[in-house]
């Protein structure tokens, strides 16, 4: 008998998706991205186009804009290399924020005693305590997770209100501001702020130190093999323990890396912006991070040019508000709806369309 049945197609799940998939998660997130944000900016009464003018090209027209966009991706740089270190290996740190906040509060402690201590001692001090402050802090939910294999997403989510309440304890304690009554800390000394790149601008040292965590970064992932063993144990535990990897030893060991090199972050944003540590110096740097790590694909340059792009559209909301009257938060609304279509498109890259 002749089968007549019509032809079915099927999801099938693959382990080997073509090599042409992963460069286009950026474009396949940005195009989704701006689709579902239209209906947001219609909602507004505003021209999608117009809206979508004044987030990509108008801040590339002066060079105010132009510094502030790079003033605005250095913190997400640093964040987003240290997600980068902690997701190659398949540990999920959700902890940058806490870890950024702990950095903060080492550089400001250091920063306070450096009154009469040159720059040349003074900022890599800083630095320096920074990173051990956010390693310190990244230390804890690494051990649960090589340890008694507790969830990393719990423990370093849990950790950043932990951090929260110690930020505030402190600013309403021993650092309140005794003349104006504030919750900031008293202001770090002269030699301990960054130098500017440009003068009468807020671009600074931190930029160029985002910079060369990114080369670190790319060095540390395609030219050592200890990169190699953290993409290992990224792709496969159970593979890379059988290969004679140490798969705790390289977990706790980015886990550690990646804390630190968030506690950077908090460093220049005390150093390099605010001088003094405050509750609010950090906008969900620290999670933006991981939506950044996520587009850049984990790969070095890739965070560097999301971070790029991040910065652009964070400048691109405040030119849009003032231009059309649209809400400021759509900023912040854009980078959520990116981060959760470029979950969707990276999910999807497992997966082919077959005909059954």
């Amino acid at each position: 008998m002749e089968n007549n049945e019509k032809p079915r197609w099927r999801l099938v799940k693959t382990d080997n998706p073509p090599f042409w998939v992963k460069p286009l998660i950026p474009v396949l997130a940005l195009i989704g991205t701006f689709i579902l944000t239209s209906v947001l900016i219609l909602l507004a009464d505003a021209n999608p186009f117009d809206a979508y003018y004044y987030f990509l090209f108008a801040p590339l027209e002066n060079k105010v804009s132009l510094l502030e966009i790079l003033v605005k991706s250095t913190p997400l740089m640093i964040t987003g290399v240290a997600v980068t270190y902690a997701f190659a290996t398949g540990y999920y740190n959700i902890g940058a924020e806490g870890q950024l906040y702990a950095g903060a509060i080492a550089a400001t402690g250091i920063g306070m005693s450096m009154h009469g201590v040159p720059a040349i001692v003074a900022l890599p001090l800083m630095i320096v305590g920074g990173f051990v402050a956010g390693m310190a802090w990244a230390l804890i939910p690494a051990l649960l997770k090589v340890k008694l294999a507790v969830d990393e997403v719990v423990t370093t989510l849990l950790m950043n209100s932990v951090m929260a309440y110690i930020v505030s304890a402190i600013l309403n304690g021993p650092w309140r501001d005794p003349n104006s009554g504030w919750p900031q800390s008293p202001d770090i000394a002269p030699s301990a702020v960054f130098f500017k790149l440009i003068p009468r601008s807020r671009l600074n040292f931190g930029f160029i130190l985002a910079i060369v965590l990114i080369i670190i970064l790319w060095i540390v992932m395609t030219r050592t093999s200890f990169g190699l063993k953290m993409r290992a144990v990224g792709l496969g535990k159970p593979a890379a323990k059988f290969a004679g990897i140490k798969v705790n030893r390289t977990i706790l060991t980015a886990a550690l890396i990646s804390g630190g090199i968030a506690g950077i972050a908090g460093v220049a944003e005390v150093a390099g912006i605010h001088f003094h540590l405050i509750g609010e110096i950090s906008p969900g740097y620290g999670y933006t991070g991981v939506i950044i790590a996520t587009l850049g694909s984990l790969n070095a340059f890739g965070v560097g040019l999301a971070a790029m792009f991040f910065g652009l559209v964070d400048t691109g909301a405040q030119t849009l508000s003032r231009a059309l009257g649209v809400p400021v938060y759509l900023g912040e609304v854009t980078q959520a709806t990116m981060l959760l279509v470029a979950l969707g498109v990276l999910l999807l890259q497992r997966y082919r369309i077959r005909r059954m």
